[in-house]
């Protein structure tokens, strides 16, 4: 095992309320691989940031470096957090969430990670419609309820899109509408544009976060901006 192998397996953990990979935000403050054993230390922009998103984050980065080949041991340790006895505890021991929080688990891991998974399509789905509107200038907002994946361009917005959609199982085929709902469900024509007013403040609220937590993680950890990854400038309402 590799050390490049385990950071590039990381990439596939994501921050849930950033919606960013944690490799890019700088959240991997170090990795070392020693035969078959992994030991990560993780850092966040804050000493509160949310015990919720941290243990998931942590979690994750577990999960996928135990899944690699050749690896038999995966040590993951939350560093600088409020919680990070309790959060690292309960990774060493395999706790589970609830396991973990205890009482303070208001929601299991599948809950929390699909309210996010939604918030992320949410974005998305206005970042896609954005571009697409922008190419198609002489289209009113209540058109786009009739915009399919297929009339999306070939751009990073739309696979961002798709990645979003498997992720939560909604379709992905051509014919598929673009403008749905958390199940998949096509809005009237008429909600059109208010729906894409709330997800376009979706969307910059993710983006402000997202702006705003590397900064703060620059502040506390004045080496991690050589380990950020600038972010790619999809498509921002004008």
């Amino acid at each position: 095992m590799r050390e490049h192998d385990a950071y590039t397996a990381l990439h596939a953990v994501y921050d849930p309320e950033l919606d960013e990979p944690i490799t890019d935000l700088g959240f991997v403050r170090s990795l070392t691989v020693e035969d078959d054993h992994v030991t990560v230390h993780l850092r966040l922009p804050t000493s509160f940031c949310s015990p919720n998103f941290a243990y998931l984050m942590a979690y994750d980065a577990k999960d996928v470096l135990t899944a690699l080949d050749g690896v038999s041991h995966v040590l993951v340790v939350l560093d600088d957090h409020h919680d990070s006895d309790l959060i690292n505890r309960g990774l060493a021991a395999d706790a589970g969430y609830r396991g973990t929080f205890g009482d303070e688990a208001g929601q299991d891991l599948d809950e929390l990670r699909l309210t996010f998974r939604r918030k992320a399509h949410t974005a998305a789905m206005e970042r896609a419609l954005t571009l697409f509107l922008r190419e198609n200038r002489e289209l009113a907002e209540e058109q786009l309820h009739d915009v399919t994946l297929s009339d999306l361009p070939a751009h990073r917005t739309t696979h961002a899109l798709l990645r979003r959609r498997a992720a939560l199982n909604l379709d992905t085929a051509p014919e598929a509408p673009v403008l749905v709902d958390d199940h998949g469900t096509p809005y009237p024509r008429e909600e059109v544009p208010l729906r894409l007013r709330f997800a376009r403040s979706v969307r910059i609220s993710v983006d402000g976060n997202a702006h705003f937590c590397r900064g703060l993680l620059r502040t506390r950890y004045p080496e991690s901006a050589a380990d950020q990854t600038p972010r790619n400038q999809e498509v921002h309402a004008s």
